[in-house]
């Protein structure tokens, strides 16, 4: 019983290095409930091993914050701490990891702004008491993280959640994060004060400030939610302007097929009547090509190539290709939504790539680019693949990767050396340069 005795007096003894002993356990707590914030309600997909590092890493963190950095020196630490672990371990956008880093914060901060002031009233005491005394600072955390957990569980069951998209426009990006800053400095000053006054307050009126403060919250996550779907219909019709694009070249092209189809069957039975084979071979190869010109058109489909930026980036180029007579053939085995690269990084790439490999197929008489996406799942390796006719034979395929080089007029020579500089911070991307009497090939290479 002597035991139990000791044991309770150090529960209910004011000592505030006793209490963060006694509120370790509660550390990694915190961070699990972060996790499952994160996951729930900003529909952020982690893994097992990333859940796990997060929980681990933060909480150790945490822990030599806690005891060694005096506050509120150490809370500082911990968000930069923590912007830092989601950003290198989640992979995410700047926005997504600003609001990783931050909303678990701000439903923390609510909860115990609406709890506080009942859980004072209930023990007859104040908020410095339930610091510094273990008793008090457990029970009063548990309540919250019981109170936080049921909220995500019931925002799962009725699926509330925020899907934040990547693709926000720079200027829209800016205003989220400055509406993301004002909101979460007023939800601080909102929660010193409440920790200094709460104990003179009337209880309504904390009722009154959480009611604000969540009001609040809730105008400004509705309102990103408005602004990312109206980024989304926004993108939606150009891609679906561009599409319209690509359905009327297509179908200016199967109505000229249409339009020269008995002729074409009459040209080839003229050659099989006359056993004219070498005539008959010579005619296929030029039907061939309009066949395949065709078939690369009709790949141009926003579901096949599922990501906005990369098809009107490939749309744009092909209306390049059209106006310069070039022929394009695609073909195309991939999902760019398992692409393994940053999709910024790539996009740069493959542009330049593909406006050096029109403007060197312009020059020459074949006129022809063979772009080609697949994924060797075998290899692990995700290949694109772009060759294009050339008539400058004499190219470095070397030489053509350091600042200043280019054989074209009006050129800076940055292309590919901007390329070099984005293959050197990807680690995992590779660029093999190859060439041979007809083609002039780039294989981008992208290891997993």
């Amino acid at each position: 019983m002597e035991i139990f005795s000791n044991i309770w007096n150090v529960l209910t003894t004011e000592n505030e290095f006793v209490t963060k002993l006694f509120t370790i356990p509660t550390v990694p707590i915190e961070a699990w409930l972060g996790i499952v914030l994160i996951v729930n309600i900003l529909k952020i997909n982690l893994n097992k091993t990333q859940r796990i590092l997060y929980v681990i890493v933060l909480s150790i963190i945490s822990l030599i914050s806690k005891f060694v950095i005096p506050s509120p020196y150490n809370i500082l630490f911990n968000y930069f701490c923590m912007f830092i672990e989601i950003k290198v371990l989640f992979k995410t956008n700047i926005i997504k990891t600003f609001l990783c880093t931050i909303f678990p914060t701000i439903v923390f901060a609510l909860v115990g702004c609406l709890i506080l002031k009942p859980f004072i009233l209930l023990i007859n005491s104040s908020y410095v008491i339930i610091e510094i005394t273990p008793l008090y600072r457990l029970i009063y955390l548990c309540i919250i993280y019981t109170i936080v957990f049921s909220l995500s569980i019931l925002m799962k069951k009725i699926s509330f959640n925020i899907d934040f998209s990547d693709d926000f426009t720079k200027k829209n990006k800016q205003i989220i994060i400055i509406n993301l800053l004002f909101g979460f400095f007023i939800l601080s000053i909102q929660a010193i004060l409440t920790a200094y006054y709460v104990s003179i307050v009337p209880i309504a009126l904390t009722f009154l400030n959480f009611t604000a403060l969540f009001v609040y919250f809730f105008i400004v996550l509705f309102s990103l939610t408005k602004t990312m779907k109206l980024q989304i219909t926004t993108r939606d019709l150009e891609n679906s302007e561009s599409y319209n694009t690509t359905l009327s070249y297509l179908y200016d092209n199967v109505k000229a097929f249409k339009h020269d189809f008995d002729n074409m069957v009459f040209i080839i039975g003229g050659y099989v009547e006359n056993n004219d084979i070498n005539g008959l071979k010579t005619y296929y190869k030029s039907l061939k090509k309009d066949c395949e010109r065709v078939n690369s058109l009709a790949l141009l489909n926003p579901e096949l190539i599922n990501n906005p930026g990369i098809y009107n980036l490939l749309i744009s180029k092909y209306k390049k290709a059209n106006e310069n007579n070039i022929e394009i053939h695609l073909e195309y085995f991939f999902d760019l939504a398992k692409l393994k690269m940053p999709i910024y990084d790539f996009s740069r790439i493959l542009g330049i790539l593909l406006d050096n490999a029109l403007e060197s197929s312009k020059e020459s008489e074949e006129k022809q680019v063979n772009i080609m996406f697949r994924d060797s799942q075998r290899n692990n390796t995700q290949i694109i693949s772009i060759e294009n006719s050339y008539s400058n034979k004499d190219v470095d395929t070397y030489m053509i990767f350091e600042k200043g080089q280019t054989s074209k007029e009006n050129h800076t020579g940055m292309g590919l050396w901007e390329v070099k500089q984005i293959l050197n911070r990807n680690n995992n991307v590779n660029l093999i340069t190859t060439k041979d009497r007809i083609y002039f090939n780039q294989t981008i290479e992208i290891y997993y």
